[in-house]
């Protein structure tokens, strides 16, 4: 890779150099230095005392042996270094557990006050977010008294933080008035300093020198005065602090500064390093070889257009025009040009969406303007009319920034003021005419893409819109920053050729290994623009567009039937009732429903095609991918801040190298469109039949006769349901047409082309590439138009592997591969004729699974076989290797399972294992039992049975569905395979499906027993944590009660935050238990964190966000705002944590396997468990594929995960749930009528106990062994007891292959029907609904569908079934008991001896 310098600014995040590690700084308020400060720093004394042996205090479940050898990549488990051995790129890094990384906050959250009268927020980070715009946009009188503010608060941010912003707010004063500074300016920055900084003895920085003296030698030139300064502010640099203040020159000191400096204090040897500044860019080196085949292919006639779906919205229209300087490149290749050249197109493309879409908005209103008509009245279709939108919005938008300045000045402000000055500093980083096209494109973009026909809630929308304006915003300053640094790189390149001993500086992204395993970071992003500001901003824009936005509707009138105009509101917004909630609404006009309602979502397109060069590498977390276009590396939604913490602290350690360096080798893949391919497509298309996965133009589908107004009122009922149904196909269809337009429109305008999908990744790790619309994770459509821009000769091995890929895609992949490859050869004639002619021919091709892969196979075949040796054809073609369902194939590794080893293809044998059909045979075997004791369900779905009706279920049973899920996919594949089976059957195909379901569930648990104890094992450990309270919140809470001790003499026995009790006298003991229970809910914030085999931290966001009230323009809100100091959803914690943990191994294979393959030469690509590469590569892929997942599973990893849990979670305190009824939960019972203790009572208690343990007084310590406390006793009666519980109920639906109890399926069903609307952005609380107990059945128990139980469902309604669970739940008076006890794991489950490396001699693993 080449390396080309530009300016570097790197600056310190803290005082000294030597303390850097142990202070956070904020970012700098100039974009040029943002990307060099980090939020997060490494504490080295933080880090955890080692154990002499990191096995020490697992016991039992440490006997779990390993089924093989350790890899010489892969070091024991020790406090030892590992041996300095130059790893591969694809070698698994050493990882210890016993020292996962740890996330460790400066200070816990702070509590939120009321908006000043200045308009200042009460809650610190948005304050901070205020502090952050108005040094942008050079408000400096707002950010003092911002500054001022957050001085003022008692429980403040650490003196650190403050004194980062002190130094942002000189450097902002430095960077405005270094072009006219004054004595008077001078000395208000001194007076500042002396007040702000020196007199409440804040840890001054070298930066706090270094801007000082910058101050100083600005503000005169009278050389006593001067002298005077500088000596002062020199004295105050520490030792060796002459060096730290090195760091700032070209940054605040120039070398004339140093220069004067020097000739004032000489004894300060102060030098100019000139490389200091000079920053490097990598360079993409291209490798023209790899494209050279590429363009050898056979020239194709002109490509016709694409057929256009009709809508008569925006979104066509906007990607044609961003898509149309492609027209003016047809027959060219891109790839040709020279890289900056290259670059430059690709940058236009990213930067391109608003100004493309004002400017064509422009030029089509001036079309029309020329041919005398007005687009305000005259225009036919809404694309005509949103210039003039543009435009009053945009006037709009200036009158609101005038009002501005008029409400900052005012002494006195109303509310309305108040909102105008916290929104000012965040409007004014864009312009009006951007905001007022952003503001346009996004409302429409989000009432295409959640429907326009009901509208859409007002929160949703403020939520579009002020995400949309905050990335625009965030885009343009990126263009500044890149502009700027362009320039100095300029500067800093030709002085550095001048000055021959200056040197090039290393680039950044080379990431170092940290000493620590505990990281400190805030909790604070003033980047990232809170909710309340958003939430105003987004209000603020959307009143003034409904204020401005008109449509002109016309109408005949009824008596003269004269054709009529008239100008009515675009837009109104009102409030509707949903589920007994008032909820804000958008509403569409009519006439503009008609507009827009079928039209596809309309997004930023450009900045969702392929790109035209080679994504950058990752770097950052929000540096790689896109040139211009800010990417995240892990995607992250609904405001979730761990994951993005925990990723940003992995990437400082150095520990998301392996990870980044994965999605680089997919990222780096070249594409080409597959034309032979696209022109059957378009073919295709443009007949507007329904071929293939094609939905037809115009479908026909009848609405039934409408029955008689006076006739049954069910009959009627059921004629609107079947209505709407069908209305819901034709749009769905329509949809999906607009979506397929949208594919091929970039396909037609890539067809040239070399491109590349950019990827980032989910939370677990599962790569997914970043443009939309095209790419290979598409449908079939999609991945068949897409070939690999490098070609390969197939050899013997390419050309027996590109006929089994041809039968894979037909369907034809249960079969040996000689079977396979023979398939291919005995449908040569069908092969050639499908090439020949693909439409009008035999269409043998659309008899297969994935039709349009098959085609493109066959095009393949046919090519190579016509070859003059077909073993030299140049193939580009991506040929597949698909896992046999392979989250089960990770669970069988997992377990040692040889059972399961063998139905997954872990184990050699010599003819590929197919779980579906095992599965579909034992459950035809269970209904061949049941149709032995004349079970009339049996008789109803025998013979109905199929691989294709099981999969679904077999496939993502392992990744966590419930059973009322998989009931919904058994039914979905019932209808679609026997429509009218409640007329042959006399029973609904839900029943039906619950009958099949539970029938899957069974033969799984039965066949996967390994797993199933592997899935129970991951959630359990995951229910204790979610009720564990850390070590610093014990700490915490002990040390509030020190403090109410020193301050009362009595110790306190409720200093638990949370609610503040009532002292009302009428609360009754059950009522102050419940208070006292709730406050320690409040406290569970534990989420569930693991590191992968790769060392990414995978961190589970389930938590329940509370609710915030904020007043707008419009209406209150009331809002989920996520916050990491949130309790977490257990339930949603237990659920998801075995299938994120599976995804997170496949996740980990896939990118293990692309760095091997990269370092090998292979291209390749990877849809989630699906792998592909060259035929030619297919046997090396193969070993790779093997070879990675025997890395992964040498090491006992269910074994590494507890030791990480109890590293992760050591000195933590759970809440146990007691066996109801048993001999502990009395005993407890009795010592708590004595103690009338509550829970958070109980919690006080025993952290006081751990204090006097600890004391170093041998008194205390002895008072700390004689206590008595809930926790001691559970301790004690365990060493011949058992103290666990029965399971909760939120832990029944864990393990595989779990069946509820046929109440829990009626209440799933009742309030899926009641609950079933659209969740909204907007929200209130809900009242908790008590959810029936449901425990898992065993394998073999009867499952709740029996005859009579079936019989019963069928004449009820969903209502009664709700009724009939409620009742059936009453409570009997019975009250779960709890104890506080030390949290420990279960014992591990035991594991088979099934040998992973056996896995190497299995054809089918991947075939």
């Amino acid at each position: 890779m080449l390396i080309r310098p530009a300016a570097r600014r790197s600056l310190p995040l803290a005082f000294p150099r030597e303390n850097s590690l142990t202070r956070h700084q904020l970012p700098s308020r100039c974009p040029s230095f943002q990307a060099t400060r980090r939020l997060l720093v490494t504490r080295s004394e933080a880090r955890p005392r080692q154990r002499t042996s990191a096995l020490a205090g697992h016991g039992p479940l440490h006997e779990r042996s390993l089924a093989t050898a350790m890899d010489e990549t892969l070091y024991p488990y020790s406090s030892t270094l590992p041996p300095m051995v130059p790893p591969r790129s694809f070698d698994i890094r050493y990882f210890d557990p016993s020292a996962p990384l740890l996330i460790k906050y400066k200070q816990d959250p702070l509590p939120r006050t009321r908006m000043t009268p200045n308009a200042v927020p009460g809650d610190v980070e948005a304050a901070l977010s205020v502090f952050d715009a108005c040094l942008q946009v050079d408000q400096l009188e707002r950010a003092a008294i911002v500054l001022k503010r957050l001085e003022a608060l008692q429980h403040g941010l650490l003196p650190d933080d403050m004194l980062t912003l002190h130094n942002r707010y000189l450097r902002a004063n430095i960077d405005r008035f270094i072009g006219q500074p004054s004595i008077k300016w001078a000395d208000s920055m001194q007076r500042w300093y002396e007040c702000r900084i020196r007199g409440p003895r804040l840890p001054e920085t070298t930066e706090t020198i270094a801007c000082m003296l910058k101050i100083a030698l600005l503000s005169t030139n009278e050389s006593d005065r001067l002298e005077r300064l500088v000596h002062r502010y020199m004295e105050m640099v520490p030792d060796a602090g002459t060096e730290m203040l090195q760091q700032y020159m070209n940054v605040i000191l120039t070398p004339q500064d140093v220069s004067k400096i020097t000739e004032f204090c000489p004894e300060y040897k102060i030098t100019f390093d000139e490389s200091e500044a000079v920053d490097c860019q990598p360079l993409e080196s291209t490798d023209e070889s790899l494209l050279e085949s590429a363009t050898n292919t056979t020239a194709l006639p002109d490509m016709p257009e694409v057929r256009a779906v009709n809508q008569k919205g925006f979104g066509l229209n906007t990607l044609r025009s961003v898509l149309s300087f492609f027209s003016e490149l047809q027959g060219q290749d891109l790839s040709k040009l020279s890289l900056s050249e290259r670059r430059e197109f690709q940058s236009q493309l990213e930067r391109d969406c608003v100004d493309a879409a004002i400017r064509r908005w422009r030029e089509e209103n001036e079309a029309l303007k020329k041919i005398g008509k007005n687009a305000a009245i005259s225009a036919p279709a809404l694309n005509a009319q949103l210039y003039e939108w543009h435009c009053t919005l945009e006037t709009k938008i200036k009158e609101e920034f005038d009002l501005f300045e008029e409400s900052e000045e005012r002494t006195s402000k109303t509310a309305e003021d108040q909102d105008r000055c916290l929104v000012a500093p965040f409007m004014r980083q864009s312009k009006p005419d951007r905001l007022a096209a952003v503001t346009v494109m996004s409302v429409l973009n989000t009432l295409t893409q959640h429907g326009v026909d009901n509208g859409v809630a007002l929160s949703t929308c403020l939520n579009y819109l002020a995400r949309a304006v905050e990335e625009d915003v965030k885009t343009q300053a990126r263009d500044e920053e890149s502009a700027a640094r362009k320039a100095a790189w300029k500067t800093r390149t030709r002085q550095a050729m001048e000055t021959p001993s200056s040197s090039v500086t290393p680039p950044d992204a080379i990431l170092s290994e940290a000493s620590s395993n505990v990281v400190e970071v805030t909790q604070f992003d003033p980047k990232t623009w809170p909710v309340l500001i958003r939430t105003k901003i987004g209000a603020t824009l959307l009143s003034a567009f409904i204020d401005t936005a008109k449509v002109v509707v016309g109408r005949e009138h009824p008596d003269t039937q004269e054709h009529i105009t008239q100008v009515q509101p675009a837009f109104a917004h009102t409030n509707v009732t949903k589920k007994g909630k008032k909820i804000g609404m958008i509403m569409p006009n009519k006439y503009l429903v008609d507009l827009i309602k079928t039209e596809p979502r309309a997004d930023f397109l450009a900045r969702h095609l392929p790109m035209l060069v080679v994504p950058q590498p990752w770097t950052k977390f929000d540096k790689g991918g896109f040139i211009e276009f800010p990417a995240s590396l892990v995607r992250i939604k609904n405001g979730e801040k761990d994951q993005k913490i925990y990723t940003e602290a992995a990437v400082g350690r150095g520990d998301m190298e392996q990870v980044s360096k994965g999605l680089d080798v997919l990222g780096r893949t070249a594409w080409r469109i597959n034309q032979p391919v696209f022109q059957v497509l378009l073919e295709a298309w443009n007949t507007g039949e329904e071929i293939a996965n094609i939905p037809p133009a115009n479908p026909s589908l009848t609405i039934p006769a409408e029955p008689e107004s006076c006739g049954d009122p069910t009959e009627r009922r059921q004629w609107l349901k079947e209505v709407k149904a069908i209305e819901n196909e034709k749009s769905g269809l329509h949809s999906e047409r607009c979506f397929m337009n949208f594919q091929l429109e970039i396909g037609r305008a890539f067809k040239d082309q070399v491109f590349y999908f950019p990827h980032n990744m989910d939370f677990r790790g599962r790569a997914y590439p970043i443009p939309t619309y095209l790419n290979h994770m598409g449908a079939d459509h999609a991945r068949a138009i897409l070939i690999f821009a490098k070609g390969k000769e197939l050899g013997e091995s390419g050309l027996r592997w590109l006929k089994v890929h041809l039968a894979n895609v037909f369907g034809y992949d249960k079969a040996s591969l000689k079977e396979r490859e023979a398939f291919t050869m005995n449908n040569l004639d069908n092969i050639f004729d499908s090439t020949d002619n693909p439409l009008h021919g035999k269409r043998w091709w659309l008899t297969a699974e994935d039709p349009w892969q098959c085609l493109a196979a066959c095009f393949e075949v046919k090519a190579a076989l016509q070859s003059p040796d077909p073993t030299k054809y140049v193939s580009h073609l991506p040929v597949h290797q698909d896992g046999t369902c392979n989250g089960l194939q990770h669970y069988a590794a997992l377990g040692g399972d040889l059972w399961g080893a063998q139905q997954v293809n872990l184990e050699p044998g010599d003819r590929p294992a197919d779980v579906y059909s095992a599965v579909a045979e034992l459950v035809k075997e269970s209904v061949a039992a049941d149709l032995k004791e004349d079970s009339f369900l049996a008789k109803a779905v025998d013979g109905k049975i199929s691989r294709k009706v099981v999969k679904q279920t077999v496939m993502t049973n392992v990744y966590g569905v419930t059973f009322i899920g998989a009931r919904a996919q058994v039914q979905k594949q019932l209808d679609a395979a026997y429509p009218h089976i409640m007329e042959e059957t006399g029973i609904p195909s839900r029943l039906l499906a619950q009958y099949v379901a539970g029938k899957i569930f069974k033969a799984l648990g039965t066949m996967f027993r390994g797993a199933h104890d592997i899935q129970y094992w991951l959630g359990e450990c995951a229910g204790r944590v979610c009720r564990a309270l850390t070590a610093e919140q014990l700490e915490q809470i002990n040390s509030s009660a020190d403090l109410q001790e020193r301050k009362t003499g009595k110790r306190s026995r409720t200093q638990l935050s949370g609610p503040k009790e009532s002292k009302e006298p009428k609360e009754t003991a059950q009522q102050r238990r419940k208070k006292a229970m709730d406050q320690v809910n409040a406290q569970f914030r534990s989420t569930i964190v693991w590191t992968t085999p790769l060392r990414m931290p995978v961190v589970q966001p389930y938590r329940q966000a509370a609710i915030r009230q904020i007043q707008t323009c419009l209406q209150e809100l009331n809002l989920r705002v996520p916050d990491r100091f949130d309790p977490v959803d257990r339930r949603k914690q237990l659920q998801a944590f075995p299938p994120n943990f599976i995804h997170s191994l496949d996740a980990s294979h896939m990118l293990l396997s692309a760095l091997e393959c990269s370092d090998l030469g292979l291209d390749f690509a990877a849809v989630h468990d699906s792998f592909w590469t060259h035929a030619a590569d297919i046997d090396v892929m193969n070993r790779v594929l093997r070879d990675s997942f025997i890395r992964i599973h040498k090491e006992d990893v269910i074994k590494r995960l507890a030791t990480e849990f109890e590293a992760r979670h050591k000195g933590s305190y759970y809440l146990a749930k007691l066996e109801s009824g048993g001999e502990l939960e009395n005993i407890l019972q009795q010592y708590r009528k004595k103690s009338k203790q509550n829970m958070k009572d109980e919690l006080v208690q025993e952290t006081e106990r751990l204090r006097l343990l600890k004391s170093q007084d041998p008194k205390e310590v002895q008072r700390g062994r004689e206590m008595e406390t809930p926790t001691t006793i559970a301790q004690a009666y365990a060493g011949s007891h058992s103290a666990s519980g029965d399971i909760d109920e939120d832990m029944a639906e864990i393990g595989l292959g779990h069946i509820p109890s046929s109440e829990a399926i009626a209440m799933a069903d009742a309030a899926s029907n009641h609950d079933g609307d659209e969740e909204t952005y907007e929200t209130e609380p809900k009242p908790k609904r008590k959810a029936a107990k449901s425990k898992a059945l065993p394998p073999n128990s009867d499952i709740p569908d029996e005859a009579a139980h079936v019989r019963e469902l069928m004449g009820m309604t969903a209502f009664e079934s709700l009724m009939k669970g409620k009742k059936a739940t009453v409570p009997t008076g019975a009250r779960a008991s709890y104890v506080w006890l030390p949290l420990t794991f279960p014992e591990l489950p035991k594991k088979g001896d099934w040998d992973v490396t056996r896995l190497k001699d299995s054809q089918y693993f991947f075939s």
